[in-house]
């Protein structure tokens, strides 16, 4: 198919004043051109005779350039000119939800600077232009529900920046799936359902981490994780033992020729299957695929039964090495009922990937008069840490005891010498930085009492967490994704202590160590812990703790906190953008304040019309300014800003 080549030519001669326009308002003058429908009219005010587009709708400008185009939902019919590509400055492009055609012209990829494309919901035909592994800087790409065909896009794997979820689903793609897309990060969730998509997916990388709910749709494809063996193949999750191959089939049979006792009496077979599937199917697991792997696990091991012991009995270190190798399930809350074969039965399925590790929504079916029970657990990623059964036990327990309403509780926890496993309540509503930056931010803003709520929560979980002991326990990672939201908005704390579990005893030094140290292991996330490999996101984190080396204090969740604080007052990310003078949200605010300009620039647009508030809005900000102090000293103590946000509702 071949387009119009000159569409910078036709805008010129239909529109004599557009040589007024930058380069940038000239490029889109070519959508505008591109376009023959505009039902909602969102581009009739772009007038050829203005000197900039920077106060065009859709169009958001940093410095005179153009940095942003936002025209969702639009209704817009065309196809996407070329010309886009020269808008050398555009970081986020979003077309969704419109009705695009054509092809995608493989210059448009010239804007290297794009951070999001979101293409969704056209009717874009053709191949992806492998230029598209020229957007080195790209995040987010969203190219689902086209008309998309070929075979997938093979430089997709270069875009190492990329996170989130890659969705190429609902389109006619073709072909089988690169073993190179198992290069990407475990962080991005690949979304390839409903194409022509055929072959046996490759059993390699972050492949092995997606779900088959990210191949569904493709009648072609076989293998791990769905539920379709491919012909060459008896067991294509390639988890078999080459030196002693199973029968699947025989390993089924004799598993259900099992003792009843023998459950209780091996626990490792079922937290092995449990570990295994869930690592590897990233999705709804099924009864059968746990006895597979308790079978393997068993057959690894021996057929001699070994007789259940506790770590009250070990007195040596091969009994202690022995139980660490079968593993151990402990519940931590006298309230929890569930037991290991409960999880066994259950259906899990990924919500989020993070360094950390992966987390699971489990869904525990416990009959029709009771309902299912929905749990939040936690694969932790081995990271640096080398644990052995008692450093772990002792770190755990120390989280468990945090029992706060603003802290997620842990429920319990699974440690073998390759697997852990944290098990914590499910916390149906969500993130505070999905209610802020969300879909619903936008229908339903938080309201100002409930932004105060949030607020006052979050500082009274802190102030838990640093003055329960002596020791002076630190979060290390507070940012507004950790920040979970129950069904009244009450704020929990989650990933307390997991930058430590990640990390391991090597990957922290303790200003306490030589004072509270035994059994050769330091004592849990006292002050001063040194970060080695997992970290929060640097505008989250205080300045001295960014430097190489440093340690963290309970002053650097002081600044984190007070970064979360600006973020619930403006409802901006924290991230350095454009909408915040390209430094980051705290140097925005600290600016608007010096400058003593009006409040109304940086404020949640949805907290404009509470303007009765406007007292404790100004308290709150110099709350957040005070916590984020250059200098630590000069930050509060937590539990100083907890009693000062409570006072707040008195004014």
């Amino acid at each position: 198919m071949v387009f119009p080549p000159f569409v910078f030519l036709a805008v010129l001669l239909i529109c004599p004043y557009s040589h007024a326009l930058t380069s940038d308002g000239l490029s889109l003058l070519a959508l505008k051109a591109a376009v023959t429908d505009d039902p909602t009219g969102v581009m009739s005010s772009w007038a050829e005779a203005d000197p900039t587009p920077c106060h065009w709708p859709g169009v958001v400008c940093s410095r005179g350039r153009v940095t942003s185009l936002f025209l969702p939902l639009k209704g817009l019919t065309g196809y996407i000119p070329s010309e886009l590509g020269h808008l050398s400055f555009l970081r986020r492009l979003d077309l969704s939800g419109n009705d695009f055609s054509r092809l995608l012209p493989s210059h448009l990829f010239n804007a290297t600077a794009l951070v999001s494309l979101d293409l969704s919901n056209n009717s874009l035909s053709g191949p992806v232009p492998n230029q598209i592994k020229a957007l080195k800087n790209l995040s987010h790409l969203d190219l689902s529900s086209n008309l998309f065909n070929g075979s997938l896009p093979e430089g997709l794997p270069e875009l190492t920046g990329l996170a989130g979820t890659l969705n190429l689903s609902c389109n006619m793609f073709s072909g089988g799936i690169p073993e190179s897309y198992g290069y990407f990060p475990v962080m991005v969730s690949l979304d390839l359902r409903h194409n022509n998509l055929t072959g046996k997916i490759p059993q390699v990388g972050s492949l092995l981490n997606q779900g088959p709910t990210a191949f569904s749709g493709n009648p072609s494809l076989c293998g791990f994780p769905l539920a379709s063996p491919c012909p060459e193949a008896q067991d294509p999750r390639g988890f078999s033992n080459p030196e002693h191959p199973q029968n699947p089939r025989a390993a089924a049979d004799s598993e259900l020729d099992l003792p009843d006792g023998s459950r209780r009496k091996d626990p490792t077979s079922f937290i092995v299957g449990i570990i295994s599937g869930i690592f590897a199917t990233v999705g709804a697991v099924s009864v059968s695929i746990w006895a597979f792997r308790k079978k393997m696990a068993m057959k690894k091991r021996g057929t001699t039964k070994e007789k259940e012991t506790t770590f009250e009995d070990i007195n040596s270190m091969n009994a202690f090495d022995e139980e660490e190798h079968k593993g151990k399930f402990v519940v931590m809350d006298d309230e929890f009922t569930l037991e290991l074969e409960d999880l066994l039965r259950a259906s899990a399925y990924v919500v989020g990937k993070s360094r950390s590790g992966i987390m699971y929504k489990v869904v525990v079916s416990r009959g029709a008069r009771v309902g299912p029970t929905v749990l939040a657990v936690r694969r932790l990623s081995e990271g640096d840490a080398a644990w052995r059964f008692k450093e772990f036990e002792s770190e755990v327990e120390a989280i468990g005891r945090l029992c706060h309403p603003n802290i997620v509780p842990l429920r319990a926890y699974y440690f073998a010498s390759d697997e852990k496993l944290l098990v914590s309540d499910f916390i149906r509503n969500g993130s505070l930085h999905a209610a802020l930056h969300g879909e619903l931010s936008k229908t339903s803003p938080l309201t100002w009492a409930a932004r105060l709520k949030i607020a006052q929560g979050i500082a009274r979980g802190l102030a838990f967490i640093h003055d329960h002991s002596p020791r002076k326990y630190v979060h290390g990672n507070i940012k507004s994704t950790k920040i979970l939201l129950d069904e009244e908005n009450q704020p929990l704390i989650s990933g307390f202590g997991l930058t430590r579990l990640v990390s391991g005893i090597s990957g922290f030094r303790t200003s306490s160590s030589k004072k509270h140290s035994f059994s050769g292991y330091h004592s849990v996330l006292s002050s001063g812990m040194e970060l080695k490999s997992s970290s929060p996101s640097n505008v989250y984190l205080a300045p001295e703790a960014r430097v190489c080396g440093s340690k963290f204090t309970p002053k650097c969740d002081v600044y984190s906190f007070g970064i979360v604080l600006m973020e619930i007052l403006t409802g901006r990310t924290p991230d350095p953008r454009s909408d915040n003078d390209g430094k980051g949200l705290h140097s925005l605010v600290g600016k608007v304040f010096k400058e003593e300009r009006p409040l109304s620039e940086i404020i949640d647009a949805g907290l404009l019309c509470e303007v009765h508030e406007k007292k404790q809005v100004m308290a709150i900000f110099h709350i957040a300014l005070n916590c984020t102090e250059i200098d630590p000293e000069l930050r509060p103590r937590m539990k100083v800003v907890s009693e000062s946000i409570d006072q707040i509702k008195l004014l």
